[in-house]
């Protein structure tokens, strides 16, 4: 399994002062040092955090393959047409959220322009992947857009109470990563995931890659990140070999 580290919240501090540091750039050669298998950043429309000039630099920099989060937007899918990542994850953005709220809305007439960005990715030679609902019917319309890989929403399951509720959450994970692989997709999971309750969906066999930022980053803050990074790669193989 691969574990890709968002370095969003490094920036989210540097931005609250308009200075220089932290660099999530530097974050990101550490987190690699590490045993990050990639990396992931998200440019928001109104660069509350990464900035152009950071994926740039990581373009040029990262060993590993960097995973652009971007929203269905003319100019960042320009951007990311002229840069070409390894990936690109579309997921939904509003201006007044903190961090993101649920998977895209797959259907209707936001399908029209999810199908269209996909196209022009391909056509540019960007692996591409979905920010999903873990839902049957969120499934099989993300498949029919063609993506080559869907990343389902574990926020529900990370916010759950415990007991018969997560155990719930996991299932409809384990379900929709399941359905996902039958219809050609590869499964990726994020949002929410912590040193905690990593375990259980790391286990999930068909799941490829895990996205993870807050809980390393706020563990960073105390131990450094490359030792964050390390002891969360090691709970993650830990629960891949059972």
């Amino acid at each position: 399994m691969r574990l890709y580290i968002n370095v969003d919240h490094v920036a989210t501090v540097r931005e609250a002062r308009g200075t220089d540091e932290p660099d999530p750039v530097r974050a990101a050669v550490l987190a690699e040092l590490g045993g990050a298998d990639g990396i992931t950043v998200h440019l928001r429309g109104d660069r509350r955090h990464i900035q152009d000039r950071d994926v740039e630099l990581l373009l040029r920099t990262a060993r590993t393959p960097i995973n652009l989060e971007l929203a269905v937007s003319e100019g960042i899918l320009d951007l990311a047409e002229s840069w070409r990542p390894h990936q690109v994850t579309l997921v939904p953005e509003k201006r007044r959220e903190v961090t993101t709220e649920g998977g895209l809305d797959v259907s209707g007439p936001a399908a029209g322009g999810i199908r269209e960005a996909l196209d022009r990715l391909h056509a540019a030679g960007i692996r591409t992947s979905l920010f999903v609902d873990p839902e049957e019917e969120v499934v099989r319309r993300s498949a029919d857009l063609g993506p080559s890989a869907i990343e389902l929403h574990t926020g529900e399951y990370a916010n759950a109470a415990g007991g018969s509720e997560a155990a719930a959450q996991l299932e409809r994970l384990r379900e929709a990563t399941d359905l996902a692989k039958h219809l050609g997709l590869a499964v990726h999971a994020g949002h929410g995931l912590t040193y905690e309750n990593v375990a259980a969906v790391a286990a999930i066999q068909e799941c490829e890659e895990l996205n993870i930022g807050h809980s390393v980053v706020s563990r960073a803050v105390l131990v450094g990140i490359e030792r964050a990074v390390r002891e969360m790669k090691e709970r993650v193989l830990r629960a891949r070999i059972g």
